[in-house]
């Protein structure tokens, strides 16, 4: 399928690398980007050649500065209502995923980008990074999720100053506060998550989706662990995947 505002490349590992392509608007989110990145997840989600996903922006400056404040200013609230529905059943479609999803930021991640970010199962930043969520600045508030996505992944005290302050705050400090796992030089950045991609997709795919299930669902319940736990026994990958271990060979994973 062809996009507009969107460049895919998917390698001999399996892992696809998807980049927002408007760089003259600093990959800003409209509502085309947001249909396009929805179609464009949807297709890698039913792809069982696709083993995770690593997005980032296209250019040098922005990951995604945030969503276009063009298209916004003139909106209605029924018109910002919609919009913001669009944003976040897309960044929830994005987090729902069997496969990881690791966001690449080399840049600007700022307001619908960091959201975006967010919704990734974790982040690597380029040394240049700036993230934050300053809609406040703007007379609103984050529209895609962002307000509990950041509570949830560094609570609520951390996830109040930035949004209440609408401050940036570099790669250091992200990582300093759990937004951000790993710094990277800019030329590297790209590469060293698909690398970590590439070792998750080695693993075997039943098992990193219930992973993703106990850490996304499973937080409050530790027994919801215990039952994806046993259900794997039921699978073709754990036999493989012990045998393999006792043969003191590699598995060969078959996601049945």
């Amino acid at each position: 399928m062809a996009y507009n505002t969107l460049l895919l490349e998917t390698n001999e590992a399996g892992i696809a690398v998807l980049k927002i392509n408007r760089p003259k608007n600093l990959n800003a989110l409209n509502a085309e980007v947001l249909g396009e990145l929805r179609a464009a997840f949807e297709a890698l989600d039913s792809d069982p050649a696709v083993k995770a996903v690593v997005i980032t922006g296209e250019g040098e400056k922005a990951f995604v500065a945030g969503a276009d404040i063009t298209e916004m200013a003139e909106m209605s609230p029924l018109e910002a209502k919609e919009f913001a529905r669009k944003g976040r059943e897309t960044l929830l479609f994005i987090g729902g995923m069997k496969k990881p999803v690791i966001a690449a930021v080399n840049g600007y991640a700022l307001g619908g980008g960091l959201e975006l970010a967010l919704a990734c199962d974790f982040i690597y930043a380029s040394e240049t990074a700036k993230l934050g969520l300053p809609e406040v600045t703007l007379g609103v508030i984050p529209g895609f999720g962002g307000t509990w996505m950041l509570a949830k992944r560094i609570g609520a005290a951390r996830a109040r100053e930035l949004v209440y302050t609408g401050k940036v705050i570099d790669a250091q400090k992200a990582a300093l506060w759990g937004i951000v796992n790993e710094i990277l030089p800019a030329g590297d950045l790209v590469k060293a998550a698909v690398e970590t991609a590439a070792k998750t997709a080695k693993a075997g795919g039943l098992a990193v989706a219930a992973a993703k299930d106990a850490i996304a669902n499973g937080l409050e319940t530790p027994e919801y662990e215990t039952a994806l736990f046993s259900v794997l026994f039921a699978t073709g990958d754990q036999r493989e995947g012990m045998k393999a271990f006792t043969e003191k060979r590699k598995p060969a994973f078959k996601g049945e």
